[in-house]
């Protein structure tokens, strides 16, 4: 029997489509959407005390929700039913289905919407909600390819900062692919901008700079923080008594980490749970490993000079989902990246991790 909706699905996996409306539309899109987001969590976190942001909300079988994550899940589900009004489209995003996706409008066929969200509305939740550090809204937009759909289609990506009760400016960045990267730092009261510079480091060495191991929670840490010694011995040599010759900045964002590349603040940045857990594991029981919807923004960072790839050094080509574990690893400049990566993926090789 001809089954239509297999036919209409073999046809976009045969052919590349291009995003409906102009790059300009869709970042007016993302900007409505995160401003609406950013203003009411905001609002909520300033009125609103640590122990009850902090409250566990859901423990799926992806990342923990909190109270404050669940608040901003619905703010993103009301805008996606209104821009689906206009046209059908995939959300993906943890915490809107036992999937991950869902298509807008109601009863429209995923095979046939135009194009793929993927949305992380808090990414760094842990260090807002305890008043830390800042989080970010993390939004990539591809043409709808199908499932086959991965980080490298994305052709419009945005993010913004959610800042703590003390902050009283943010900062938004975004990229177009092949347009290059921009940002601007807002004031949080008047709404003033200013631009921003996206002005990575030009340094070929980590001596007296930032570069981080990501080492966040428990479980596998011992390795990590060994590969992590073998990684800054080969670049620097051994510790010097009584120096200190390289920082480290353990920002649980990956969205505040690409930030971090994109300024300049950091020249290095890598997670490599999911191989560490991986080996260690088998893959049973990993815990909490980067995700797509983290990495949805990584193309600010490339196009702001950055590069970003997985640790063996190959591009991401990770599925638009809310399941696949990832690793990666994030240079400051080409220069840097061609000093470095050898040496990374010499000592990952070294620990079976590639």
């Amino acid at each position: 029997m001809f089954d239509k909706h297999r036919a209409i699905a073999d046809n976009v996996s045969m052919m590349k489509r291009e995003l409906p409306g102009t790059y300009h539309d869709f970042l007016a899109q993302l900007k409505a959407l995160h401003a609406r987001l950013q203003r009411a969590l905001v609002q909520h976190h300033r009125e609103t005390a640590i122990e009850s942001m902090s409250a566990v909300a859901h423990e799926g079988e992806g990342d923990t929700q909190y109270a404050i994550d669940v608040d901003a899940d619905r703010i993103l589900t009301e805008f996606c039913e209104e821009w689906g009004r206009e046209v059908p489209f995939v959300l993906v995003s943890e915490g809107i289905s036992d999937t991950g996706e869902r298509v807008f409008p109601v009863g429209a066929d995923s095979h046939t919407a135009r194009f793929r969200m993927i949305v992380d509305p808090i990414d760094g939740t842990r260090g807002l909600m305890y008043d830390k550090r800042s989080a970010w809204i993390l939004t990539g937009v591809a043409p709808n390819n199908g499932d086959g759909t991965n980080l490298q289609d994305i052709e419009v990506a945005l993010q913004t900062e959610i800042p703590t009760t003390k902050q009283d400016r943010y900062d938004v960045q975004w990229a177009v692919r092949e347009q290059g990267a921009a940002g601007e730092r807002r004031d949080l009261n008047s709404g003033e901008a200013t631009s921003l510079a996206l002005r990575p480091s030009s340094s070929t060495t980590f001596l007296h700079g930032f570069a981080t191991v990501s080492n966040f929670f428990p479980g596998g840490k011992a390795l990590i923080a060994e590969i992590e010694d073998e990684l800054f011995t080969a670049i620097v040599g051994e510790a010097k008594p009584g120096k200190a010759q390289i920082y480290t900045d353990q920002y649980i964002s990956t969205g505040g980490q690409l930030n971090e590349l994109m300024v300049g603040h950091d020249r290095f940045i890598c997670d490599i749970r999911s191989l560490v857990h991986a080996r260690l594991l088998g893959g049973r029981d990993v815990p909490l490993c980067v995700r797509p919807y983290d990495l949805c923004t990584e193309l600010i960072a490339r196009e702001a000079g950055c590069v970003v790839v997985h640790p063996d050094g190959s591009p991401l080509t990770d599925p638009l989902d809310t399941k696949t574990n990832m690793s990666w690893v994030g240079h400051a400049n080409c220069h840097l990246c061609a000093r470095v990566q050898p040496l990374f993926e010499e000592i990952l090789r070294h620990h079976r991790l590639i």
